[in-house]
């Protein structure tokens, strides 16, 4: 089933996607800067996921603003950015408040059945390091953390705010060597530094630019199987 929800109050708008009757997991997927919901929709049949795990996909929108980067043309952004080096003073009251946003689609989640340790965060992109970002300082164990050609924002924070109960929460991190966009060494060196800090990460490095790939999709499959259980 495939509907697009227009939620109550202050959250956000996003399509969603049951694999099954009252689904028991949830997997709240985040889309890149300029894009939307739809972006990862085509993903859920390529995980090849058992039909027996009935799994509630929420694709959110993410709210429409100025990007400063693009001159300031406004497009869907889970935070600004501002400079083409993207370790360098980040949008750090954006951040906050997606990070926010993003804990209300949890709490959506909770409130129709599903407990958080049954909720994975994922993204691609600006969707990946809000996952990371969000999925490292929520205050409950969360099945797992998926980002796709991310990296970790406001990193120097994250120690002292990452959140105990997620110390050990799988979590998959994947990049092309070719992205010209987010380069491949960032994500690598922001795998290294949540390895520092103890972190179990499952690192993945694929032949192409800013996007995903087939082998990619199927070991992101095999991952979900296994954290979803």
């Amino acid at each position: 089933m495939t509907v697009a929800v227009e939620p109550p109050g202050d959250l956000l708008p996003a399509i969603e996607i049951e694999t099954g009757k009252s689904p028991q997991f949830s997997i709240i997927w985040m889309h890149g800067l300029g894009a939307d919901g739809s972006d990862f929709v085509p993903v859920v049949r390529e995980l090849e996921l058992p039909a027996r795990r009935a799994i509630r996909f929420v694709f959110p929108h993410a709210p429409l603003q100025p990007v400063t980067i693009n001159g300031g043309y406004v497009m869907r952004a889970w935070y600004d950015i501002a400079y083409t080096d993207l370790g360098r003073e980040a949008d750090e009251r954006g951040i906050r408040q997606s990070q926010a946003r993003v804990e209300q689609l949890i709490a959506r989640e909770n409130s129709r059945g599903v407990a958080a340790r049954c909720i994975v965060l994922a993204g691609f992109s600006q969707g990946g390091v809000m996952a990371l970002h969000t999925g490292l300082r929520y205050p409950e164990r969360l099945a797992g953390i998926l980002s796709l050609s991310g990296y970790l924002a406001l990193e120097k924070e994250l120690a002292e705010e990452a959140s105990a109960a997620n110390r050990g929460t799988p979590v998959f991190m994947a990049h092309g060597t070719e992205d010209a966009v987010v380069p491949c060494g960032l994500g690598r060196a922001s795998r290294e530094r949540l390895e520092k800090l103890g972190y179990a990460v499952l690192w993945r490095e694929y032949p192409m630019p800013h996007s995903v790939c087939l082998e990619e999709i199927e070991e992101i499959g095999t991952w979900l199987k296994q954290v979803l259980q």
